[in-house]
């Protein structure tokens, strides 16, 4: 494109016979916009009039941080004002992608992605930037949706956590960062005591809620690179990341301590929960089934020696 005709497509304010470059912009369904260095709207095309309900003549001539699409991010902070990508580039002069939401005339939000880059004169000085915008709105409703897959493939269903198939490759996960990079990461094998003694005398729906209780104290005691699972029944296995062993134990004994102060109203009384817990740090060498073998083992041994305790190894 010339000066001349880039002239023509941004400055002209009365265009009875639109230039190529503007019937070529006005075809795409992308919205397009031009700025000047005062960040003055100086072109809107038919795919931004589309896509945002407001047509050239209501927005040209008005500034972008004038507000009137009020772009925010994932965050819902305001970008016209404080961190706009167009007045990025004019100072720069680099090309810059981002999503993000602008206001629709009838006031409902688009997700947008935007892509801006810098328009510059025959000798090279920036003139300005334009901006193209496309509907994302479909690629977020795929995106969401295969999130909700994700979640019913790898979320229990009662406790709200990762079940067994998740925990699996987070541990098989953990066992590859500590051939290769030495990281110390740690495994909790945890068992509910005296669960079917539970059921049996309150009935499943109390049971119940004594896995989800655990749950909720384990992970409120968790940090957050620590991940818990729900692994079969009444077990949960917790990977902890980067401790040593004796901060293992304290960390251990301290989800016990905070589970045995714990309890479930039913029948008019509180039903208490304990738990067993067995305490290992994965080894060099370590396969997902002897890591969490050793764990259960030592979880076993705590059953043995009376429960409510933990053992380490």
């Amino acid at each position: 494109m010339s000066e001349s005709a880039t002239t023509r497509v941004i400055t002209s304010p009365d265009k009875p016979a639109p230039s190529f470059h503007e019937r070529l912009l006005d075809s795409l369904h992308d919205g397009v916009y031009f700025v000047d260095c005062e960040r003055r709207i100086t072109y809107w095309n038919k795919g931004a009039e589309q896509l945002t309900g407001f047509v050239a003549s209501e927005v040209i001539g008005k500034h972008c941080y004038d507000n009137l699409l009020m772009h925010v991010d994932d965050q819902g902070c305001a970008l016209c004002l404080t961190g706009c990508p167009l007045s990025r580039t004019i100072v720069d002069g680099e090309r810059r992608e981002a999503e993000v939401y602008f206001r629709h005339k009838l006031g409902h939000r688009v997700p947008v992605s935007v892509r801006v880059a810098p328009i510059v004169d025959s000798a090279g000085s920036i003139v300005g930037a334009v901006e193209v915008f496309s509907d994302v709105t479909a690629k977020k409703n795929t995106e969401r949706r295969v999130g909700e897959l994700e979640n019913l493939a790898f979320c229990d269903s009662l406790t709200g956590v990762p079940n067994r198939r998740y925990v699996e490759m987070k541990v098989e996960q953990a066992i590859q960062e500590v051939e290769q990079f030495g990281r110390s990461i740690g495994l909790l094998m945890i068992d509910v005591d005296h669960f079917k003694q539970v059921n049996d005398q309150y009935g499943h729906g109390t049971g119940d809620d004594v896995l989800r209780a655990t749950c909720k104290t384990l992970t409120h005691s968790l940090r957050s690179g620590d991940t818990v699972g729900r692994w079969g029944g009444e077990e949960f296995l917790v990977i902890v990341m980067d401790v040593h062993s004796s901060a293992l134990t304290a960390f251990a004994e301290r989800c016990r301590m905070l589970i045995a102060e714990s309890g479930i109203p039913a029948a008019n009384e509180s039903v208490r929960i304990t738990i067993s817990v067995g305490a290992t740090l994965i080894s060099q060498g370590d396969s997902v089934q002897t890591a969490v073998k050793r764990a259960d083992e030592l979880m076993y041994s705590s059953k043995m020696s009376g429960r409510n305790r933990t053992t380490s190894g």
